[in-house]
């Protein structure tokens, strides 16, 4: 990364800065364990939040706007979106219901790297127990395919398994069930295994164009290609477990615990983005050469989002937000705001 000036971030001084600090605030628990954050957390809360002039003042004289570089020296990479989908679902599988929303398995195994390796911190190895051997964990295809000893962990069945899928890929999600239950769950960990775009894999068989490409055109190919679709989801290893959440959510919470803020809130790569920092991003809105400028807050991670100048923006809960997600996949760049040194 490197410091830059206000005037070298696009469109800063026409952005209105304060439902970014809003949600700066919800997340910045987190950071105030960080001497260096320690500080502008308090005073983040000192704020007068309605104030635009005070809060445009606050960013700018307790941040320092840092670009985000690739490791090759380039600041440009890519800009995808998700959301909270809505499935119908059901506590008792049925003929209707037949594809499971799984809890952790109890034989997933997670090994901390950085125990062992301290240059591997914040790394993680997950595998299962092959005797004395620790093996990967089973793939999607293998679990799919009854191999893997997950009875009992069901804690819904749904009727379609590319919406299971894109549940996956969301990492939250809303159920309801016909006796008018709603519950939020929520990602609870991986198998560890490398994900792989499927949307790439219908790209390269030619099954659609890279203009067609979006999240409901594939759902449609799911509805056409009944017999292909399970082939189709097990080139993908990568398997996602959940949680059911514990109260009544309006939104999910991200990596930090907290709930995300519907476009106000992104997932980065936190190896190179600290959580909870605030973000500014210059992309264009979805399927579009119009700009979207905007200071987030880095909340969330993602198995997919791996990289510098790499990021997902939140889209929000339901069909409208789905719209936009499944739709974006646009050029952008990405400026960190960190705590000005005293």
């Amino acid at each position: 990364m490197q410091s830059v000036t206000w005037q070298d971030v696009p469109d800063w001084n026409s952005e209105d800065l304060r439902p970014a600090l809003q949600t700066f605030i919800i997340s910045s628990p987190s950071l105030k364990r960080d001497p260096q954050w320690q500080a502008v957390c308090d005073e983040a809360l000192q704020v007068n939040a309605t104030d635009e002039e005070a809060v445009r003042r606050f960013f700018e004289t307790r941040f320092v706007p840092h670009r985000v570089n690739n490791s090759d020296g380039t600041d440009r990479g890519v800009i995808t979106g998700y959301y909270v989908p809505d499935l119908q679902g059901s506590r008792t599988p049925d003929e209707s219901y037949r594809y499971p929303v799984l809890a952790v398995p109890d034989d997933l195994l997670i090994v901390e790297l950085g125990a062992l390796y301290p240059d591997l911190k914040g790394r993680r190895l997950r595998g299962r127990l092959e005797g004395r051997k620790v093996v990967p964990y089973w793939s999607r295809a293998e679990i799919d395919t009854g191999q893997a000893p997950v009875e009992g962990k069901e804690l819904f069945w749904v009727k379609d398994p590319v919406d299971l899928f894109f549940l996956h890929i969301q990492g939250s999600g809303r159920i309801s069930t016909e006796d008018g239950e709603r519950v939020m769950v929520n990602y609870a960990d991986q198998n560890g295994h490398p994900y792989r775009s499927i949307g790439r894999l219908l790209l390269e068989s030619g099954a659609m164009t890279r203009d067609q490409m979006s999240a409901q055109n594939i759902k449609a190919w799911g509805r056409r290609n009944p017999d292909k679709v399970m082939k189709l989801l097990g080139e993908n290893p990568s398997y996602v477990f959940f949680r059911s959440a514990e109260q009544d959510l309006t939104s999910p919470p991200g990596a930090l615990g907290y709930p995300l803020t519907p476009e106000r809130s992104l997932a980065v790569d936190p190896t190179t983005i600290p959580l909870g920092a605030p973000v500014f991003i210059a992309t264009t809105w979805p399927n579009s050469q119009s700009p979207l400028h905007r200071l987030m807050v880095a909340q969330d991670t993602g198995g997919a989002i791996k990289g510098a100048v790499r990021a997902d923006f939140f889209w929000g809960l339901g069909n409208e937000a789905g719209a936009k997600a499944g739709r974006m996949k646009q050029d952008g760049r990405l400026w960190v705001l960190l705590p000005r040194a005293d």
